[in-house]
């Protein structure tokens, strides 16, 4: 949605959407009691937690139509400011199909009840993201996303899952 909205031709919306779903492919590399662990994460587990991207970017990298997933995967971490992760890459540097990413993964990490959080409003989601741009997220991502925030409601309800999340451990 945000692609579109940004003007992105057809064929690049439907690579990103075809990527997007991979960008926490590299997770299957961490142990389920980390990714299901009720609380904060120690530092020695949130350097094992980050180690999810450059396990994903093995697994899509050289896969053929996987490759164009490559960009998601490495980048939805960084950050406008350079702050975020693997490589501290700031701005422009960041991919766009990763810097759009980082929005949707974000807005759907706050509105998603886990194991460790809550689930907060769309409104809650889109005020954290909106309190973002500029140092997490690109200011052209934020107000792609601002501007069409109802669309991602109505998507994420769409979407929305019913079932009970795993009891951490099972």
């Amino acid at each position: 949605a945000v692609a579109r909205h940004l003007g992105k031709d057809l064929r690049w919306w439907e690579q990103l959407e075809a990527a997007s779903p991979l960008h926490d492919v590299g997770k299957i590399g961490i142990p389920d009691a980390m990714l299901l662990k009720p609380g904060k994460l120690t530092d020695e587990e949130m350097n094992t937690m980050r180690t999810h991207v450059s396990i994903g970017e093995e697994i899509v990298a050289g896969a053929g139509w996987l490759e164009g997933a490559r960009a998601v995967v490495a980048g939805h971490h960084e950050k406008w400011d350079g702050s975020g992760y693997p490589e501290g890459l700031s701005g422009d540097d960041i991919p766009i199909s990763a810097r759009l990413m980082a929005v949707a993964d974000v807005y759907d990490a706050l509105i998603s009840r886990s194991v460790y959080k809550e689930s907060m409003s769309h409104q809650q989601a889109v005020q954290i993201i909106a309190d973002g741009k500029g140092s997490h997220f690109d200011p052209d991502m934020v107000d792609a996303f601002v501007h069409i925030s109802d669309q991602f409601n109505a998507i994420a309800r769409r979407f929305a899952d019913p079932e009970p999340l795993p009891e951490a451990g099972s």
